[in-house]
């Protein structure tokens, strides 16, 4: 099945024109009631409405399966060990580069009326987003983890509203169906197997009106926030970006130097092939054997590591995701003028790390995380639709520190075991 976020002439269609239609068309435009504003926003909130549909049972099903198939294989315990603490060592960093990066630099802190113009046909006051996010403080560390734990799985998920409790029961039930007899294993996974294939295949087809939604949401936001947008998404795709590169060039160089014992540039110029890919496609799955080959023909690493690790991290892996995330969240909420406390901060990099797991293998794996995220804050998940003119090239940006962050994992945990990889006297 092809990925419709495999084309990117589509989506970047969508956003110039949603872009164009919105500056050029007045929201009043139209005939009596049925104005371009208003058909904007009812294609756009439905848009949003299908995202939240599919969120609940996509996200059980595909971390029930992704963590019951680690477990099917007990001769690579270690390996899977050493990959799945790397994985989340690399995630929780990415997180924190932004936490850090949105946290100093403010990029939505904005007087005002723009902030405003930019939160134009997003539903919600002010007073009402901080009264809801109250609502959801966590307090403490120890509220976080209450939560987590869910009184009833049903009705946390009923609402989308406590997927933090999915997710962790999710986890858990992922891990136990793992255990099971090797009879019982195989006609139990199956069954979520087939499931996870059925909710994929329904949200290929909602995103196949992707574009459509896209298009209605720019053109909403810049019909309602105009020119007042450009400065603050500015800042914020700098910010971003500026936060992809660090982690890049330097936190995983210093990683690769640190546990992997070489030096990371040979690294970069061994993997380019594989980052023009992502770069171009957008797409980690799609770089996949593009990444697996240059792993085992540049850098050395064998395939019984490379097998196991890069197949691995394209599905749960994914740092630059992680990473833009956050800075989504805290950008939003800068916008409406709330502080998240730290605790509420660790829920969003706990969240990121999380939704990694089953979210990411996904189309507009990023979209239905942030929806997530969003919804557990009680911040509005239509406020997705301000940052959205500046998603098409972040994507191409994070998709390539997604993979890189994949060929690290592949080398490091390679030089582990003992393989011979960079040559050690280069270190």
């Amino acid at each position: 099945m092809k990925n419709p976020w495999s084309d990117p002439a589509r989506i970047f269609l969508a956003l110039v024109l949603g872009v164009f239609v919105g500056a050029l068309v007045p929201a009043t435009a139209g005939l009596g009631t049925l104005t371009t504003g208003a058909v904007f926003s009812f294609v756009g909130d439905l848009f949003l409405r299908l995202l939240q549909m599919v969120v609940v049972p996509l996200v059980a099903t595909s971390i029930v399966t992704s963590v019951a198939r680690l477990g099917r294989d007990h001769a690579f315990a270690r390996l899977g060990a050493k990959t799945a603490g790397y994985y989340v060592l690399t995630t929780i960093l990415a997180s924190l580069v932004a936490l850090v990066i949105f946290n100093l630099v403010q990029p939505g802190k904005v007087d005002a009326e723009v902030s405003a113009q930019l939160r134009a046909g997003v539903p919600g006051s002010v007073e009402e987003v901080r009264e809801g996010l109250d609502g959801k403080s966590t307090g403490d560390l120890a509220d976080v983890i209450r939560r987590a734990v869910p009184v009833n799985i049903l009705g946390a998920a009923s609402d989308n509203r406590e997927m933090l409790a999915v997710i962790f029961f999710a986890l858990l039930f992922g891990f136990f169906s793992g255990r099971l007899p090797d009879g019982k294993r195989e006609a139990f996974l199956n069954f979520w197997e087939s499931a996870n294939e059925v909710m994929l295949a329904i949200t290929h087809a909602v995103m196949r009106v992707a574009p459509f939604g896209i298009f209605a949401l720019i053109a909403r936001n810049v019909q309602e926030s105009g020119s007042a947008a450009l400065g603050p998404l500015a800042l914020f795709f700098a910010c971003v970006a500026g936060g992809l590169l660090f982690h890049m060039f330097v936190t995983l160089a210093v990683l690769m130097r640190t546990l992997g014992g070489f030096r990371p540039w040979p690294h970069y110029r061994a993997m380019l092939p594989a980052l023009l890919t992502a770069f171009s496609t957008a797409s980690s799955s799609a770089t996949l054997p593009v990444t697996m080959e240059c792993v085992e023909k540049n850098a050395g690493v064998s395939p019984r590591v490379a097998g196991f690790t890069l197949p691995l991290g394209s599905t749960v892996n994914m740092d630059g995701t992680a990473l833009y995330e956050c800075a989504v969240v805290l950008f939003i909420a800068q916008l409406y003028g709330v502080s998240l406390d730290w605790t509420q901060q660790l829920l969003v990099v706990v969240l990121a790390l999380l939704t990694s797991i089953g979210v990411a293998g996904i189309p507009a794996a990023s979209l239905v995380a942030i929806v997530i995220i969003l919804q557990a804050l009680g911040l509005p998940i239509e406020a997705i639709a301000i940052v959205m003119a500046t998603d098409r090239i972040l994507d191409m940006m994070r998709t390539t520190v997604n993979v890189f962050g994949d060929t690290t994992a592949a080398v490091v945990i390679a030089a582990s075991e003992g393989e011979k990889i960079y040559p050690r006297d280069a270190a």
